[in-house]
């Protein structure tokens, strides 16, 4: 009994052990995580996120005690706002969301445009908040957006979402619109290039991906894919060919923690929930042209919800898409990208919020990561890469 007890105070012992060597790890290292739907969430329900706020997943509080130093801010508009015209103008709100969230609290945040301000910033334990436009939706067809939004602050624009755009296809839609980049698309990734804007292939068809990759003159990164290894046919993981080349661009995979990505069930609810939603859409689209009343949209959720209950996943399965994509492409070619806020808490087990980051750390530790290594997958290997597209900005004309 006593040799029982004294075996038990030993690994509970080296557990804390562990669990503080993580802990400052986390802190000390630049963790950089290139999506949290914060936006989203703020023009959704507002909340001051300077201090501790019950039921989102990022605020500052949360943050400094996960170790977090730099945070994008994902700019996210939807295919229907897209079809309203309403995107630019919801771009624009969110942006300035995030700038008044940095001047209410100067001493807790600070927008971030350069790679190289970064140690200069944060000093003080702020949160620094650069900006991801997820979906390309509110440049238009205006070139000129594309300077626009980058004199506005955003760094990374993902091509399109969950349906084709004036861009690319969408990984999310079986019809591929452009089978690749469309005229405009190319044009944009160019100007991206030009500008300094990361060009982000997640969310892309796999044709939409490759092309963008091969033109772009610099790094490209996918800002929050895991990988379709372990979800065979869900297009919106990244393929084994798409990694590579994505590395081989210089680039970086940020591996979300998402259910629906990391979980092969979960991932195949998600395709049907997309492949049913369209047929929906189709359906009522015949019906209004007939002149017709359309379908309920909240009977098909009712309908739907109930047959296809929430599943869970685990910081294992993190740990794994990690450890598969560093053996695919390398230890300088992975990061993270959470989407933290943007998948209705629908995350894995021991990473609920940015508090949760030393759990990483500590996962990662005992699977025998250096500490070197764990730095370059926490931020260093992203902060590389946009020290490489800034370098290859040009000045403007």
């Amino acid at each position: 009994m006593r040799l029982t007890l004294l075996a038990t105070c030993l690994l509970l012992a080296g557990f804390a052990h562990a669990q503080d060597a993580a802990t400052r790890l986390a802190d000390d290292a630049v963790i950089v995580d290139t999506h949290i739907d914060a936006p989203t969430e703020l023009l959704d329900h507002w909340a001051d996120l300077g201090g501790e706020v019950k039921g989102r997943e990022f605020d500052y509080v949360k943050a400094r005690r996960g170790g977090l130093d730099v945070a994008f801010m994902s700019i996210y508009t939807s295919p229907e706002q897209d079809a309203a015209g309403t995107a630019w103008q919801t771009a624009n709100a969110m942006i300035d969301a995030v700038e008044a969230l940095a001047q209410r609290h100067p001493g807790k945040f600070a927008l971030l445009t350069s790679p190289r301000d970064v140690d200069r910033l944060r000093q003080g334990g702020r949160v620094l908040l650069p900006l991801g436009m997820e979906n390309g939706a509110p440049l238009g067809d205006d070139l000129a957006n594309v300077q626009f939004f980058f004199d506005r602050g955003v760094r990374y624009i993902t091509l399109a979402h969950s349906a084709p755009n004036r861009i690319a296809d969408s990984s999310y839609s079986p019809a591929k619109t452009w089978n690749g980049l469309s005229p405009f698309g190319r044009q944009v990734v160019a100007e991206m290039n030009r500008v300094g804007i990361m060009v982000d292939v997640s969310h892309l068809g796999d044709a939409s991906a490759l092309e963008a990759i091969r033109i772009s003159k610099v790094p490209v990164i996918a800002s929050h894919s895991a990988f379709r290894h372990f979800t065979p046919g869900f297009e919106r993981n990244i393929s084994d060919a798409i990694a590579k080349a994505v590395a081989a661009s210089g680039g970086v995979v940020q591996v979300p923690f998402g259910t629906m990505f990391i979980s092969p069930e979960s991932a195949a609810d998600g395709q049907a929930y997309y492949a049913a939603r369209q047929a929906f859409d189709r359906r009522n689209a015949e019906l209004l042209a007939q002149g017709q009343p359309v379908l309920d949209q909240a009977a098909f959720q009712r309908d739907w919800a109930p047959k296809h209950p929430p599943r869970g996943s685990t910081l294992a399965q993190v740990l794994d898409e990690i450890d598969y994509g560093v053996k695919l492409i390398g230890i300088d070619h992975v990061g993270i990208g959470s989407d933290f806020d943007g998948v209705g808490g629908e995350l894995a087990e021991g990473l609920k919020t940015v508090a949760d980051y030393p759990q990483l750390v500590a996962g990662l530790q005992q699977r025998g990561y250096r500490e070197a290594d764990i730095r370059k997958l926490l931020g260093g290997n992203l902060l590389r890469t946009w020290r490489a597209i800034e370098a290859g900005a040009q000045p403007a004309r």
